[in-house]
């Protein structure tokens, strides 16, 4: 043997007795030392960022210099290096993590919003009493802190943005909009508009999937899911029921049956399409219990093709209040939107919100008049001529709408529609695709100029400016307080019409004593008049509920109207607008009521006799039936408020929260540097000199120029 072969050979002994010294409690102690020195590292470097924090609680004062900072960074390097040499010398190996740090943000973010929670009137009475007017500010930091920490956790839930910069990449080698989403992308992050992370996350899946999504709209029972089926000659979705889930619907084509669903855990599970009801109707996921956040079901029809989905939407108007907000969030995505007008019913004004909100993401619209078969020829062409006239002159669109039913002879009305609007689409779907999401991009890339141009022009803002500022910002925190101050109001109103019986019967044995000389004879009179007092009565109890709803509408928009004026941003919402859900409060119907009353000499004796006489026998002919009617309608106006409520507060927060982002933004920024001035400047200009012509003119086009060109 060699001298080196030998010296080696001692060398490598030496080493295996070295890591031999140690029994396995020893290198427990070792590896558990050594983690512990690596978290007061991480200590240490919390410390050292102290002066690049963000937090407007600072735990130490940033009293390092710059060098100091990377001097302590490099010997943390050094020791963390070498903490790493002395395990793998003891032959100790270190643990893989085991938590997703996906998992931990969202569980810390659950706890942020049980301490926001915690921040609301009834929790703070613990500490002193809360005057009525602390009460609305109160409730209105809470929601406004607890919105955006729930929008970050729906993000993360998402699961969007990963590998954002490798998906821009793949999409470089497919279009010239990647260059431009890369730049919008980069401004977005350089100039923190968390605002326009989703949008742009969202057309960057547009773009990835290259489908072309036709959505279909409409309030609850209009019709959507038997079109749906009867355009794909499928039973596949369930119909005359509630859809609840917070998530459309997507159907697409595949060579078999079969259903996807995705969780809030990212899960992804399929299934038989005959379980499709598991997770759409309230029967079977009651809000959403089973927390799905994706569907979709694949199907062999001739009518579908790839690169072609049709998306059956929650219904608007749904006692599922969330299936409406997810339906609300995701009419800009969509590339063609079938807004559906129940012929049974009439136009609402949650119909006109759906269209206007879908023509202000440069969505095109079709316009129907579905359930056709319940009209006949002439009452069809005038419904149609009186939507026609009304969204064009509400909204100022010329949209064409056309009758469809899917009943017997009728549905001939569906298929010439679906020939003549729908399947020339499919030729051209991808051309169609490429255009809508140019026109996305579009829009996103003046929402993005726009804000950046509203940080140089409000540079030198004024103490004066500054408050103005500060009362906006605290009007909308404002409104934001009195929604959700509604809901326990509301609730004291609604709780009052349980105990109504007695009260409703008093009123109703006034009435009918003072009419008897004239009703004595007249069984359907006395029916009627004793049904319109109840009706009445409870009409005056519920009042108030309406009244303060339409009061929320009015002080929204005002605030909205506000901040769109002081930031120069656009048009506010109208009350109307605002509004749309409340007009349509259902009124209380006692149903047929049998009455048999039959006294003698009743105005014989005194009034207050002759009225106690006529209650007692309406307590015991009706007094059951109307106990059991109010139970019903208190829990329809029950379902009604909160849905009323929840489409106030998100049709108010939607516009508000991009108000309160650029308050905020202006409040920290009033004195912006000469640096970051000219930074702003040179990604303005780096936007402007994208070619024009590289998009679609989503704004010069009329949407109804692009609807008639279908």
């Amino acid at each position: 043997m060699a001298l080196g072969d030998s010296i080696e050979a001692v060398e490598m002994n030496n080493s295996r007795d070295q890591t031999d010294l140690l029994n396995e409690n020893h290198k427990r102690h070792l590896l558990v030392t050594c983690q512990y020195v690596d978290k007061l590292l991480s200590d240490i470097e919390q410390i050292l960022n102290a002066a690049s924090s963000t937090s407007p609680f600072p735990k130490y004062r940033a009293d390092s210099s710059p060098v100091q900072r990377k001097v302590a960074q490099d010997y943390i390097s050094r020791i963390r290096a070498q903490l790493v040499r002395v395990l793998e010398g003891q032959r100790i190996a270190r643990p893989r993590p085991q938590t997703s740090s996906i998992f931990a943000i969202r569980t810390i973010l659950g706890f942020v919003d049980i301490a926001l929670e915690e921040l609301k009137p009834r929790y703070m009475r613990g500490y002193g009493e809360v005057s009525e007017a602390a009460i609305p500010e109160l409730n209105g930091i809470s929601g406004e802190l607890q919105a955006l920490a729930r929008e970050l956790d729906l993000y993360l839930a998402q699961g969007l943005g990963q590998n954002l910069e490798g998906r821009l990449e793949r999409l470089a080698q497919t279009g010239d909009e990647a260059g431009l989403l890369r730049l919008i992308e980069r401004v977005v992050a350089d100039h923190g508009l968390v605002e326009f992370r989703a949008p742009l996350l969202v057309i960057i899946e547009r773009l990835e999937e290259q489908r072309f999504e036709i959505a279909f709209f409409g309030r609850v029972s209009a019709g959507k899911s038997s079109l749906l089926n009867h355009i794909l000659q499928s039973e596949a979705l369930p119909v005359g029921v509630n859809p609840i889930t917070a998530i459309p619907t997507r159907i697409i084509y595949g060579p078999a049956p079969r259903l996807t669903v995705w969780f809030a855990n990212n899960e992804m599970r399929t299934y038989g399409v005959e379980r499709l009801a598991e997770f759409v109707t309230e029967q079977h996921n009651a809000a959403n219990a089973k927390h799905v956040t994706r569907l979709s079901l694949e199907l062999p029809s001739d009518r579908l093709r790839d690169g072609i989905a049709l998306v059956d939407t929650p219904g608007l108007g749904s006692l599922a209040s969330a299936g409406s907000a997810e339906t609300l969030a995701y009419l800009p995505r969509c590339d063609l939107g079938v807004v559906l007008i129940d012929a049974g019913s009439t136009l609402t004004q949650e119909d006109l919100g759906t269209i206007r909100a879908l023509y202000e993401a440069t969505v095109p619209v079709l316009v129907l008049l579905s359930k056709a078969d319940l009209l006949t020829p002439e009452d069809r062409a005038r419904a149609l001529e009186y939507i026609e006239g009304y969204i064009s002159s509400q909204l100022g669109l010329d949209l064409k709408a056309r009758p469809v039913s899917t009943v017997g002879a009728h549905a001939e009305l569906l298929e010439r529609w679906f020939a003549e609007a729908i399947a020339p689409l499919y030729e051209r779907h991808r051309q169609l695709a490429a255009e809508s999401i140019k026109r996305k991009i579009g829009a996103l890339k003046e929402a993005v100029e726009a804000t950046l141009r509203l940080k140089i022009e409000r540079k030198a803002e004024r103490p004066q400016d500054r408050e103005r500022l500060a009362e906006v910002e605290a009007g909308l925190r404002h409104v934001a307080g009195k929604i959700e101050e509604a809901r326990s109001k509301c609730w004291d109103a609604l709780s009052a019409l349980a105990d109504l019986t007695g009260e409703a019967l008093r009123r109703a044995a006034v009435e009918v004593a003072s009419a008897w000389p004239v009703i004595a004879n007249d069984q359907a009179a006395l029916e009627a008049l004793v049904g319109s007092t109840l009706a009445q009565v409870v009409a005056e109890k519920s009042k108030p509920i309406c009244e303060l709803l339409d009061g929320l509408g009015h002080q929204g928009t005002s605030a909205l109207h506000a901040a769109a004026r002081e930031l120069g941003a656009g048009k506010a919402l109208a009350e109307a607008e605002l509004n749309a859900s409340v007009k349509e409060m259902p009124r209380f119907d006692p149903g047929a009521l049998k009455l048999d009353l039959r006294f003698r000499f009743l105005l014989s004796f005194g009034s207050g006799i002759a009225r106690h006489r006529v209650e007692q026998e309406l307590r015991r002919q009706i007094g059951p039936v109307l106990t059991h009617a109010l139970s019903s309608y208190q829990k329809v106006l029950e379902a009604w408020a909160l849905r009323a409520l929840n489409d106030v507060q998100q049709r108010f927060a939607a516009q508000a929260g991009w108000y309160r982002a650029q308050i905020q933004r202006l409040a920290g920024e009033s004195n912006i540097a000469a640096m970051d001035e000219e930074r702003v400047r040179r990604d303005l200009e780096a936007l402007a000199r994208w070619r024009a012509e590289a998009l679609t003119d989503y704004s010069g086009r009329g949407q109804q120029d692009i609807a008639a060109g279908w």
